[in-house]
């Protein structure tokens, strides 16, 4: 690992935060910190979550409702307290669950709407805890300081809509169902994560820190395409049924009466070879962006981690997403991961490791021969899948085709109302699929407010490009350049709404938070490098000689 001491610090000009905001910095670790009570304040603490747990318990038993409900709510009750006490340990649990919660909704909790938003119980009270300490230290609660404007007109835009749009459709003759809990919905999907730039920006305090975050997902990444490959092999051996015996409109769809093993949705007929795994998610389609998410995340371990062994780990998960890019039957996926490996490599061919670059992508390449020797009926298949769908509906026509039909359907400047494109929605009104995002955002907000997200997303990718090419240490570069480019291509993608759903919707802002805290981390170490540099001067004179040295 290149020690950061060799390295010259970044120069003023270079750094795109204030005075101000540097000051506030680098008080960030040291005011959240304070996330753990003494224990005489944890005892009101505690008092006051038994006083709650004890009236809601008895308000629903006097209400006639179930043990089993009463219980759910008790442990509800615990674990949004708790979040709110510990932030920085439900983050990490936040981000341990996600790409579990479709597993945990589906075979745990039977469906239950409350399990699909468990996850939230540990992200929104952490980011009120969050919010409040930063609130009292006198911090940014916007950062970059660049993205204030953007974000707030992008809010107003949002909350004119819901207001006018949503609030009208809601006291209007015909409201096309709950237009008021469709807009909080819509708006909960499109603003509930950017906050996680913050909590990134915040969680990730020193170096051991950023390692420990890119191992834990390589971890996670393991063990969900090791579920994968399991779930994809209890399904061709007719240990899971397929979609033989449904009805025709379900033999070649998804669908929860197949579920097998973990996740969600599943649909196998092999008479038209015909396959889509979910993985430990709820869908497919999620299935298929957590693996191009992890693309980023593996390869960033696999380069820049500092120990071999986590190097290695790096490497096994990356060939781990790409079978499961080739087992899960998504063409999306088949298609991206190797292009996604391509673009890193050449994006971190200036940063001196190239043997280990090379070596990377050939340990891929004898994979994927490997896998094709072992398997040649899968690798042809998928290919004929894909070849098939991309001649029966090429991607650029589809996006071309929604954007125009948006253009034509789009309601003013305000557009339709937020939630009504919203595919998780449409349990509380009527609703349209639209399968692009940004022709998704004209139809809901109007094309102020698609010009408004953009200057985000813009802005952001600005930034993170300033952030990282601050930094001097080639390892912490290396995480930079591969979380930039995740950052980059999530902002301008088009095809289908991954800023909408898990897990994009919570990496791409929890990762652009950490890509922005990388040049304080390399200054922090320069910082520390100085004053032991200093400290072992000083020892080295007599008292009198050190008055004099510091003088």
């Amino acid at each position: 690992m290149s020690n950061p001491k060799s390295q010259p610090p970044p120069t003023q000009a270079q750094n795109f935060f204030n005075s101000e905001n540097d000051g506030a910095d680098e008080n960030f670790e040291k005011n959240l910190e304070g996330t753990t009570a003494q224990t005489p304040n944890q005892i009101p603490f505690i008092l006051w979550v038994i006083g709650a747990v004890f009236i809601v318990a008895c308000l629903m038993f006097g209400n006639g409702k179930s043990f089993d409900q009463i219980l759910l709510a008790i442990a509800a009750i615990f674990w949004i307290s708790l979040s709110y006490r510990y932030p920085r340990q439900a983050l990490w649990i936040f981000l341990i669950y996600t790409p579990f919660a479709g597993t945990v909704a589906y075979w745990i909790g039977n469906d239950h709407p409350l399990f699909h938003l468990a996850k939230d119980g540990f992200y929104f009270p952490a980011l009120i805890a969050i919010i409040q300490r930063v609130r009292k230290q006198g911090l940014p609660l916007i950062i970059p300081k660049s993205l204030k404007i953007p974000l707030l007109g992008l809010l107003g835009i949002s909350l004119l809509t819901f207001l006018y749009v949503n609030g009208g459709q809601q006291f209007g003759a015909n409201p096309g169902g709950q237009a008021i809990l469709m807009g909080i919905f819509g708006l909960k999907v499109l603003l509930g994560y950017i906050p996680l730039i913050l909590c990134g920006y915040s969680l990730i305090q020193n170096r051991d820190e950023l390692h420990f975050l890119t191992r834990l997902q390589v971890v996670i990444v393991i063990i969900c395409c090791v579920l994968g490959v399991v779930q994809y092999w209890l399904v061709v051996t007719g240990r899971c049924p397929d979609n033989t015996g449904l009805p025709d409109y379900l033999l070649l769809r998804a669908n929860l009466q197949r579920k097998c093993l973990v996740g969600g949705a599943l649909g196998y007929y092999p008479a038209n070879n015909f396959i889509r795994l979910p993985g430990t998610f709820v869908a497919p389609w999620h299935w298929a962006w957590f693996l191009i998410s992890s693309t980023f995340f593996c390869f960033a371990t696999a380069f820049s981690d500092p120990k071999l062994r986590w190097q290695t780990a790096g490497w096994l998960s990356l060939s781990l997403v790409v079978l499961n890019a080739i087992l899960c039957g998504q063409r999306t996926a088949l298609l991206a991961v190797p292009i996604i490996i391509v673009v890193l490599v050449i994006a971190t061919s200036h940063i001196p490791q190239l043997k280990r670059l090379v070596i990377l992508l050939l340990g891929i390449v004898l994979f994927m021969g490997g896998t094709h020797l072992l398997f040649p009926g899968i690798i042809s298949q998928r290919m004929e899948s894909f070849v098939s769908r991309w001649n029966a509906s090429p991607p650029t026509e589809f996006v071309t085709e929604q954007a125009e039909w948006t253009a034509r359907t789009h309601q003013g400047v305000l557009g339709n109302g937020l939630g009504r494109a919203t595919n998780a929605a449409r349990a509380l009104g009527e609703t349209r699929l639209i399968e692009t995002y940004y022709p998704k955002l004209m139809y809901e907000i109007g094309p102020l407010g698609v010009i408004a997200f953009f200057a985000v997303v813009t802005t952001l990718t600005f930034q993170g490009f300033r952030a990282y090419h601050q930094v001097q240490d080639h390892s912490l570069r290396g995480y930079g350049v591969v979380f930039w480019v995740f950052v980059f291509l999530i902002s301008y993608n088009s095809y289908w709404y991954p800023l909408d759903t898990d897990p994009v919707a919570v990496y791409y802002w929890f990762f652009a938070g950490v890509l922005l805290k990388l040049p304080h981390l390399e200054r922090e170490e320069i910082k520390t490098l100085a004053a032991a540099e200093l400290e072992q001067e000083k020892q080295q004179f007599s008292p009198d000689q050190a008055n004099e040295f510091l003088t």
